[in-house]
């Protein structure tokens, strides 16, 4: 078992994550997100599906069992334990336009998207190969009478977490989010750990 590591608020962090080995994000304060993208380590533009783990799942309501899928079809992580069974895997992490849109008067972040794209530079991931994050731990409701979208507190409690199984060689992108709904107005820490 490796040490637990700390992702400082509205930051991030990139990783490999070899076949077999596990990763566990936790939330140690509880009511915070963390957006997640997994790569090949092969060949990173095999990326991390929502379309295609949304079709082979039949579902949208991800928890352990579930398997995240790439653009080539291929399994990627498995959620082996989730103690919160929230999170959201239909919004693209939030970003400069992000802040523009939604929080006007507020101060810009660069969010999940700045920090992600400079976590992950160093493994040849640029901007454009950023896909829609698996965000552990985001409460989007879908109204079930119009399909209407909304971004709410998130249920986690401190010390929850999630543990996904790694079921290729992978690049691990990782974030404590920078959005102010995304985390009930405030920011935290999100720490992992990787087995």
């Amino acid at each position: 078992m490796t040490e637990i590591q700390r992702i400082e608020p509205r930051s991030g962090v990139a990783f490999e994550l070899r076949e077999g080995q596990t990763l566990t994000v936790i939330d140690p304060e509880g009511a915070q997100v963390s957006d997640l993208l997994a790569y090949s380590l092969v060949d990173v533009r095999e990326v991390i599906s929502n379309g295609r783990t949304f079709d082979y799942e039949e579902t949208i309501r991800l928890t352990a069992g579930n398997t995240l899928w790439s653009n080539r079809s291929n399994r990627m992580l498995e959620i082996v334990e989730d103690t919160v069974g929230t999170h959201d895997f239909l919004l693209t992490p939030c970003s400069v336009a992000t802040f523009e849109h939604f929080y006007p008067g507020k101060p810009v972040h660069r969010g999940c998207f700045g920090n992600l794209a400079a976590a992950l530079e160093p493994y040849g991931i640029t901007e454009d190969d950023i896909p829609c994050a698996f965000n552990v731990f985001m409460n989007v409701p879908v109204d079930g009478s119009n399909g209407r979208l909304s971004v709410e507190t998130p249920p986690s409690k401190a010390g929850d977490r999630i543990v996904l199984k790694a079921l290729m060689d992978c690049v691990i992108g990782l974030t404590a989010c920078s959005a102010y709904a995304s985390n009930g107005g405030s920011f935290k820490p999100i720490d992992y750990r990787i087995d």
